[in-house]
């Protein structure tokens, strides 16, 4: 896609505006480029991992600052960007986030040390935030609402590409030319994004807003307290496993997080121009939709997390065929994500929430019939099911979501949408371990992932596996609460009015 952008780019293609039909599309693929580095940028850079830790000479526990300073940067400057693209516009937060991501990436590649390479992902992170939700923004305002779960699916499938070729290009990139390589490889890639968006793209915000709207200053003190309410939640969740959910520091993080969360809300609901207006959860399509989106994803994310775990230390697989064996289940999501979004836009959202749900329940209830002998057949088949559901249901959940608020809110709001999801992502995964190590202590192992890793026979191999018998079904309960919620969500009457992409001045 990136090769065929640059033809046409050299080519002398004119800029195409927002009332031309063709527009989306070439929208679509100028973003495209940049979101699929990001997804490949994850699984790579995870891949170089233990190479760079050999290279600085540092245990596996601090390398992974690399990766943690980089999803926590994410997470946390999502909703200030978003909402900034809302007011300056999206072309100018894409391009100015996509240049930041450069820069990081040429700081990590070039670091003398582990600590610039921390902060050198933290600047790649910072980027990363300004484009993920924006791009996804440029590329559904693209479309008409008639096409928004279209869009959607578009989107997934091209992260979904990402995600299953990253650990493959990272793993010959680290083999050939080494751990930098890993990290400098975007950087022409972006670039080439960067040039593609200058030529193709319209400044993305809405004319159909009131000037009003747009003229609002940016919500700084949001900004600040949303900021510090999602670090100190993700720093808890994410060490609370290793240092003891009761150990001071974990508590003190937890109710820093409960002061800051309940701040943010007292001044985002007093404040003119919020970061976020919470008075959108008075809507119940788009309450409804947010619940379910979280529940699905505290549900589901801790799957991909565990079963790597499960493949290696119990049935013997090396890293790399684990990853292969992943392969399947991630193109599920791919390829359903578009038709799941295309059939939605036509018959309805509920019909594919809830059945997606459905599937991935199924999933989930064959996972929790593990054993330290399981055959692999059982293993592919759960985790295939468990993601076909997901594909489903990701597409028509965020077009219902969308589809209950403003267009000048979409930077903002998919950027809500993408944090939602990060955060149920992270919780999953504490809320599993907690329940994997809580059985094993009460089996009378250790309860760490760390004593799975080293070994310790039969028994803790018994004993590991048990609990991921109950935190897979857990985690099927909530995906059946988030079924529940779906049901009650209305299907749109079929669009014949919102057929009109959105025009939009050039910058």
């Amino acid at each position: 896609m990136a090769a065929g952008v640059l033809l046409l780019v050299l080519a002398g293609v004119p800029v195409v505006r927002a009332r031309m039909r063709e527009y989306k599309y070439w929208a679509f693929a100028a973003v495209s480029i940049g979101m699929i580095s990001s997804s490949l940028d994850h699984g790579s850079v995870n891949v170089a991992l233990p190479t760079v830790a050999g290279h600085f000479q540092t245990d596996f526990t601090t390398v992974q600052w690399v990766t943690i300073g980089y999803a926590l940067t994410i997470s946390a400057l999502l909703l200030p960007m978003g909402r900034l693209s809302d007011l300056m516009g999206r072309k100018k937060v894409y391009i100015g986030g996509s240049l930041i991501f450069v820069l990081g990436a040429l700081v990590a590649g070039m670091s003398p040390n582990l600590t610039t390479l921390v902060v050198a992902r933290i600047i790649e992170g910072s980027g990363a935030a300004m484009t993920q939700g924006t791009g996804m923004a440029i590329v559904i305002a693209a479309f008409p609402a008639s096409e928004r779960g279209k869009a959607i699916g578009l989107i997934i499938t091209v992260i979904g590409t990402g995600s299953i070729a990253g650990p493959a290009i990272g793993g010959f990139l680290v083999d050939a030319l080494g751990w930098r390589a890993v990290l400098l490889a975007n950087v022409p890639v972006v670039l080439l994004g960067v040039a593609a968006s200058m030529l193709i793209l319209t400044d993305s915000r809405d004319d159909h807003t009131s000037q009003g709207v747009r003229d609002r200053k940016f919500d700084w003190l949001g900004a600040a307290l949303s900021t510090g309410a999602l670090l100190t939640l993700l720093l808890a969740l994410t060490n609370g496993h290793k240092s003891d959910w009761t150990s001071p520091i974990i508590l003190v993080a937890f109710l820093s997080f409960v002061g800051l969360l309940a701040a943010f809300i007292w001044w985002e609901l007093r404040t003119t121009g919020p970061l976020l207006d919470l008075r959108l959860f008075q809507r119940s399509l788009f309450s409804l939709g947010v619940s379910a989106h979280f529940l699905t994803f505290l549900g589901s994310s801790a799957a991909i997390f565990l079963t790597p775990f499960y493949l290696q230390q119990i049935l013997g697989y090396t890293p790399r065929q684990a990853g292969l064996i992943l392969v399947p289940n991630a193109l599920c999501m791919a390829i359903l994500g578009p038709i799941s979004g295309h059939f939605s836009d036509r018959f309805g959202w509920r019909w594919f929430t809830v059945g997606g749900l459905m599937l991935s329940s199924l999933g989930l209830l064959l996972l929790s019939r593990l054993t330290i002998d399981s055959s692999l057949f059982l293993v592919i088949s759960a985790l295939m099911l468990q993601s076909a559901g997901m594909g489903m249901f990701y597409s028509p959940n965020s077009s219902s979501i969308l589809s209950s608020v403003e267009r000048e809110r979409y930077g903002v709001l998919l950027a809500f949408i993408n944090l939602v999801r990060n955060a149920a992502n992270v919780t999953s995964v504490a809320m599993a371990t907690a329940i994997v190590t809580a059985t094993m202590g009460t089996m009378g192992y250790e309860p760490s992932l760390d004593a799975v890793r080293s070994g310790g026979g039969a028994g803790i191999a018994d004993a590991f596996t048990s609990g991921l018998r109950h935190a897979y079904l857990i985690m099927m309960g909530l995906l059946l609460v988030a079924m529940a919620v779906s049901v009650l969500t209305v299907n749109p009457e079929p669009s014949r009015a919102d057929g009109q992409v959105e025009e939009v001045p050039a910058s």
